[in-house]
Parts: C-alpha cells; sequence; structure tokens
C-alpha cells in the first residue's frame, strides 16, 4: 500500500532542479537574495503533470479570491474560452466568483497575453520546442499573473497549469509565486480511441474523454472508425453501431475549443468485415464475407472515392490515417493471382491509390506500418508526404522497437510512433506493461526522429470499459509534452492529487496501486488476457491443474483487489468524482470474481478428495459437503451465482455510462452463460445427492461437472 487511508498525499521529495543559463543568477547576488528571498522547491507543491521544462518558485503567494481574469489585447473567441475555463475553476475553488474583464486595469489579476495568431491546432510540418507555437510562459507574483504565447493554444496549456498551481480552497486558495517556461519535447501527442472493435461509446463520453485529454495536453484526437461513421449512400452499413454527421461534426467543434484536432483513423484496406458482411458489398472483399478490400476489383477504387470526398468534407483536419495494418489475406490473394501479384505490389498499389485520394483534399496521409516493415521494399516506394506510423504495445529493450523503427528511419520516412494503454483483452488495465511500453518506445521514437507519439486504446474483446484506461492517457500524453521520463512510482500519487484532491487521493493512488498488482497477479494464473480466459471452464483438466497449483496467486489476487475497492470506496465516500472512479471499482469487483470462480473448482476439488471413495455417513456429508457446497443459504455454488449476477448488474450501469446499447446484450449473454455453467453445477451435484446414498463410489468430481 503506497499511504495509509485518510491521510493526506506526502509530496515527493526531490533535489531542485538546476536552472539553465538563462535563469541562473549570479553568485554573489544569489547570496543577497538567499537572505531576502528565500527559494522553495518544487517539493513544496502541487505535482504538475506534464512537469514543465523550465520552473523556478518563489515564497509569496498571490490570493485567488479579489483576483481577476484580463486580456492584453483584444481576445478572441479561443482566448475567451480558455478564460472561461480558468475563472469557473478558480471560482470553484476559491468559491467566489472569478470575474473576466475584457479592457481597463488588471490589478491582482491573471494577465492572458497572446502575442501572435490563433493558431488553435496543429499543423502538418508542425515543430516542438521552445520556439514552438504551444510555448508558454508564465510569472505569478504576489502582486499578480501574466501568462504569455504566441498563439491560443499555448496560451490554453498555460491555464492547464495555472489549474493544477492552484494550492488549498476557499479564502486560503493561493497561487505560489513561480515562474514557468514550457514547451512540447514532440509536436504530435496524440490518443486514438477505437469506436468499431467493440462498444459504441456516447457522443458526451467523447466529449468527456476530449476535457480528461485536454488537461494533459492532448493536440489530436484519432478516431478509429472501421464502419462506425454514417456515410450518404451506405445506411445498410453497421446502422445502430455509427455516429452520425451531426454528432461527429459536434464533437470536432469541441475538440478545437480545447486545441484537439479529432483526426479520421480509417481502415481503407483491411479490417473491414463490416463492410463484406453486407451482401451487397461482399464481392468487394478478396475472400467472401473476408475482412480485407480486392485491390484488383474496379469497384473498390468508386467505392473509396466516394468516401474520401464525405470524410474529406466532414473532417477539417489536415490529417487523415488510412489504416492499412495487418493486411494477412493480402498474401492469398497474391498466391491466386499468380506471381505477377506480389503481396508489396499489390499493397503499395492500393496504399498509393488512396493516398492520391486524399491529396486531391490537401490532406497529409497517415498509415499503419506494420506492412512496410514486414516487406521492407515497401519503405522506398511510399508515396511522397506520407506519414508511417510504427505501433508496437508491448514493451521490451531498444532493439525489440528497433525493428519497427529501423527501416523507417533508413529511408528518412516521416514517422510517428503508436503506444497503447494495455485494457483490451483485460480485466483491468495492465498499466504497468503500458508504463513500461510508452517510456521505451518513445526513448526509442526521440533517437529516430520520430514526429510524435499516438497513445491507442483498443476494444478487441468487445468487452472492456474505457474509463480505467483513462490513467494510462494521461501517462502517455504527459510523457509526449516532457523531456524526462515520467517516474513510475510518482505517478499514481500525483495524478491522483490532480485528479481528486486531498483528502480522497491517497486513497485513489493506493488503489490504483493495488488494481496494477491485482491484475499482475491474476496474469500469473490466467495468462496476459485476463479478460477472455475468465470465462473459462474451470474444471477443464488444463485449467484445473493450473488452478490447483497457484490457490496462493489467486488468493492475493483477490486480497489485492478488496483492499482496492475499500480504498476506492473511501475515497468516494469523501466524495471524490464517482464518474471516473466507479467504472474502476467495478474493475476491482470483477477482479475479485475473476479470483473466487478459479479458486472455487480446485478447492471443491480437495474437499471432495476428503470425503473418501464413498459417501460417508448422512450427517458427514451434510456437514462437510452439501451445506458447503449446493445448499441455497450462501454456499459455494450460490456464492457465484450471486456474485456473477451481482457482477452484471454493475457491468450493465458502467457500459450504459460509456456506451450506447450497440454490443451491450452480447457482453452480457457471457454473464447470462457464467450464471447458467454454475446453476447446472449445483444442479447436477444435487441430483447426485439426492440419487445416492452412504456407501455409494464417489467418481471423480470432474466427472460430474461435465
Amino acid at each position: 500500500m503506497l499511504f495509509k487511508p485518510h491521510q493526506p498525499v506526502p509530496p515527493p521529495r526531490r533535489r531542485p532542479r538546476a536552472l539553465p543559463k538563462s535563469m541562473q543568477i549570479p553568485g554573489m547576488l544569489l547570496s543577497v537574495l538567499a537572505v531576502v528571498l528565500p527559494v522553495s522547491s518544487a517539493a513544496d507543491h502541487n505535482p504538475l503533470l506534464p512537469r514543465p521544462q523550465e520552473i523556478h518558485y518563489g515564497t509569496a503567494e498571490l490570493a485567488v479570491r479579489g483576483m481577476s481574469i484580463c486580456f492584453a489585447a483584444p481576445p478572441g473567441t479561443e482566448d475567451r474560452f480558455a478564460a472561461g475555463e480558468l475563472s469557473r475553476d478558480l471560482s470553484i475553488r476559491a468559491n467566489v466568483a472569478i470575474p473576466i474583464m475584457e479592457g481597463g486595469h488588471c490589478e491582482h489579476g491573471i494577465l492572458l497575453n497572446r502575442t501572435g495568431g490563433v493558431d488553435a491546432l496543429p499543423v502538418p510540418g508542425e515543430q516542438p520546442g521552445a520556439q514552438s507555437r504551444e510555448a508558454y510562459s508564465l510569472k505569478v507574483t504576489a502582486d499578480g499573473a501574466t501568462v504569455t504565447a504566441p498563439s491560443s493554444a499555448g496560451l490554453y496549456y498555460a491555464v492547464q497549469t495555472l489549474k493544477q498551481l492552484v494550492e488549498g480552497s476557499g479564502p486560503q486558495a493561493v497561487l505560489p509565486a513561480v515562474e514557468i517556461k514550457d514547451w512540447p519535447a514532440l509536436a504530435y501527442r496524440g490518443v486514438m480511441v477505437d469506436m468499431s472493435h467493440g462498444a459504441l461509446p456516447t457522443e458526451d463520453e467523447v466529449k468527456r474523454q476530449l476535457d480528461f485529454l485536454a488537461r494533459w495536453k492532448t493536440n489530436q484526437y484519432y478516431f478509429y472508425s472501421e464502419a462506425s461513421i454514417e456515410l450518404t449512400g451506405f445506411s445498410l452499413i453497421n446502422p445502430d453501431g455509427r455516429f452520425s454527421k451531426e454528432e461527429l461534426r459536434r464533437i470536432i467543434a469541441y475538440g478545437r475549443e480545447r486545441h484537439i484536432d479529432v483526426i479520421p483513423c480509417l481502415e481503407l484496406f483491411g479490417h473491414l468485415h463490416d463492410l463484406f458482411r453486407v451482401e451487397k458489398y461482399s464481392d468487394l472483399s478478396d475472400m467472401p464475407h473476408g475482412v480485407e478490400f480486392d485491390p484488383r476489383n474496379d469497384k473498390v477504387i468508386t467505392l473509396l472515392t466516394d468516401w474520401a470526398g464525405q470524410i474529406a468534407e466532414l473532417f477539417p483536419s489536415p490529417f487523415v490515417h488510412i489504416g492499412f495494418d495487418e493486411t494477412f489475406q493480402i498474401e492469398i490473394a497474391a498466391q491466386e493471382h499468380g506471381a505477377a501479384a506480389q503481396p508489396a505490389e499489390l499493397f503499395i498499389r492500393q496504399l498509393t491509390a488512396v493516398d492520391n485520394l486524399f491529396k486531391k483534399y490537401g490532406k497529409t496521409v497517415m498509415a499503419w506500418g506494420d506492412i512496410m516493415v514486414k516487406y521492407p521494399a515497401i519503405v522506398a516506394q511510399l508515396p511522397p508526404g506520407l506519414i508511417a506510423v510504427a505501433w508496437e504495445y508491448d514493451p521490451g529493450p531498444a532493439a525489440h522497437y528497433q525493428h519497427w523503427l529501423g527501416p523507417l528511419a533508413a529511408q528518412h520516412t516521416p514517422h510517428i510512433i503508436a503506444t497503447g494503454v494495455t485494457c483490451w483483452n483485460q480485466v483491468m488495465p495492465d498499466y504497468a506493461r503500458s508504463f513500461e511500453n510508452i517510456d521505451g518506445f518513445l526513448a526509442a521514437g526521440r533517437q529516430s526522429g520520430a514526429l510524435g507519439m499516438m497513445n491507442t486504446l483498443w476494444t478487441d474483446s468487445a468487452q472492456n470499459l474505457l474509463r480505467p484506461a483513462w490513467p494510462g492517457l494521461a501517462y502517455g500524453s504527459s510523457a509526449a509534452w516532457q523531456s524526462v521520463p515520467l517516474d513510475h512510482q510518482t505517478f499514481f500519487p500525483e495524478y491522483a492529487r490532480l485528479m481528486y484532491g486531498s483528502p480522497a487521493a491517497p486513497e485513489v493512488a493506493a488503489a490504483l496501486k493495488d488494481l496494477t498488482e491485482s491484475e499482475l497477479d491474476l496474469q500469473k494464473v490466467l495468462g496476459d488476457e485476463t479478460l477472455l480466459s475468465l470465462w473459462n471452464d474451470p474444471f477443464s483438466p488444463a485449467m484445473l491443474k493450473r488452478t490447483s497449483e497457484q490457490l496462493a496467486g489467486l488468493r492475493q489476487t483477490r486480497l489485492t483487489a478488496e483492499d482496492a475497492e475499500e480504498h476506492l470506496d473511501a475515497a468516494l465516500a469523501q466524495g471524490a468524482d464517482p464518474v471516473t472512479l466507479e467504472s474502476i471499482r467495478f474493475g476491482a469487483r470483477f477482479l475479485d470474481f475473476a479470483g473466487q470462480k478459479f479458486q472455487t473448482a480446485p478447492e471443491l476439488q480437495e474437499a471432495w478428495r476428503r470425503l473418501g471413495d464413498r459417501r460417508p455417513k448422512d450427517q458427514l456429508w451434510w456437514n462437510e459437503w452439501e451445506s458447503l457446497t449446493t445448499y441455497p443459504d450462501h454456499s459455494r455454488l450460490f456464492d457465484l451465482m450471486d456474485a456473477v449476477t451481482g457482477i452484471r448488474t454493475l457491468y450493465r450501469r458502467e457500459w450504459l455510462e460509456e456506451y450506447t446499447p450497440y454490443r451491450m446484450g452480447t457482453a452480457l449473454g457471457r454473464f447470462e452463460k457464467e450464471y447458467q455453467y454454475w446453476l447446472r453445477l449445483q444442479e447436477k451435484l444435487q441430483a447426485f445427492s439426492d440419487s445416492t446414498r452412504e456407501g455409494t463410489t464417489l467418481p471423480p468430481l470432474e466427472s460430474i461437472a461435465h
């Protein structure tokens, strides 16, 4: 456990960071200032995520109450939005309205000074660094605060930092004296959210994601769609699982307000079964009702020409991601069409054709890099200006990432890296693996000259909730902005303090640590994909052997998950945000159920073994078997039936908090099947009990279970 319950998060103790030469003070003057103006360290103040590039604290304070927010020049819409967000947050902290003033003197206030154009969103050719569009400087003294930035984006990012700086609440709410110079280490800092493999998030949930990501200075949101966008003339495609054009226009506008470019992340070669399962379009696939286009079919380019025009009109972003990953069937198609149709040739032909479609609309095209690396000759033939997206979601040594980056760097191909928050097939996100992957791939990407980073959220299992993965998104966005790596040991406490404040922060931080350990303990028993393995038959020979040997690990899974649930209960009782915590608490309950389920089979097997070869006397049979296993009053099998039905109710609630009802019935069906499994086992065991008597030979328990 990181902290004791109900205790405030202790500030991390760090050695003060050396200042750059531009901010260093001559030695003699420093000796004088040390007497009249001692300087406090970052350890005395709130954590900041992402950590600014340069920060220097003083000892004075600026009271929040009584201040106002002003502009150095007539503001634009974007400036007013940033000021409004700052005013709202400061007003809540100080419990008094903080006004926004246009014109006049800004006394004891925060002056917002945009020195250049609006430049709200990233564009092709974006540059990071101290002179970038997104850089800002911030100075707070006892008399007021000044923010200076060359664009509305820089101004907005300064506001995010100001919100984190506030200490105390009510009359005690203050901003510490500080000077900050900050800029992004990477120009493009994106998050990709899967809208196609699993459930469909609601419009409101996507907006919550954008609000959350803005806090950590994310500037791109990749809207992953295989068939999840309404397109005129294609009403048969996924009618219950797509966003309307109006919903998307509202989402795009919402993102722009927060300086996040919403980018279409499409699949225009493979991963298109949602299209091909419709009989009208099935002949466009290279296999009946398959997953990939047949690039030799003239109808394909006709359809894609239509799609490209509609996508370009709907998404104003200068970027478009066209997919082109995991085209596994291309080799089969090539074999069927002879040596003249090599996989690499088919791929580059289709890629170039789609690239040309979007270039007509002035778009910069992106595509996944795995097939390019698989067939290295493709890299030298890529269309000019195309950005390759190298993806790898598992941690490893530098060579592990060099496999994906080396061929791109060798040809000077523009590229970004794609990391992942490992949550798609897990009961709870594997934060440890996610953080290691982000750190390792980001370090390799910096060396290869990567333009940016995309942190992905996939939903392959079609069962996972996304809100529990949010800490991984905050980690990725912060890591991409900073020049120095994040500290795994301090991240949860710092994140929790910024998200939930005192006194809930230590409870949340401890819960996140516990959930990480509980998921990892469960993986040791079930394998990496715990959410898929969760539904396996616990009485199958292989599973029964494994769980019999891993009972201690299953017990630890449960103990740590229960500890996390207690921490979350305490945090919620202290008023912590239920929107982000209830789904995490569900995850704790789900982990506990997983441990309970796989404990049960080997423990029942052992209890059965202790009975001997024959059924004992009735009293012993009742005391040591029936009352503990099949009796309706809280016996082992009814415990599991109670648990799975309770989990199902919570899961349905959390699903509808994030998603539309699309695919919910399929997901809930797994819980119903699980309930029926234990009910049937109880009935089988009860029937055996009713049909036997003292002295009856007892067969192996698993033979009754099956």
